[in-house]
């Protein structure tokens, strides 16, 4: 069989911890500012094609994208969960959810 050695992580040519934590956190940061988008995306046309409030749509559309742009040019996230919130918010009001008489 052959012979094992320790592995050392501290003295190891070649180890980017560093590098590989902040790729990772760009990556993270990407998928949720995109996520966010791409659900204020289906939001937007959930209210402008079932609830037939394009204008609130075209209003979400460009919000969304605004927010999007910003967060990934400044490292914010909190922007985008918020607008996901708005747009959920705005759903809820154009749906018009009334009571059945």
């Amino acid at each position: 069989m052959a012979d094992h050695g320790h592995v050392e992580y501290a003295t190891a040519e070649g180890n980017d911890l560093p590098a590989h934590e902040a790729m990772y956190d760009r990556f993270v940061h990407l998928v949720l500012v995109g996520g966010a988008a791409v659900t204020n995306l289906v939001l937007g046309l959930a209210i402008g094609a079932v609830a037939g409030h394009w204008l609130v749509a075209f209003g979400i559309f460009f919000l969304a994208t605004i927010v999007a742009l910003h967060g990934l040019m400044s490292g914010a996230r909190t922007p985008s969960v918020v607008m996901v919130v708005v747009a959920l918010i705005a759903l809820g009001l154009t749906s018009g959810g009334g009571s059945a008489s």
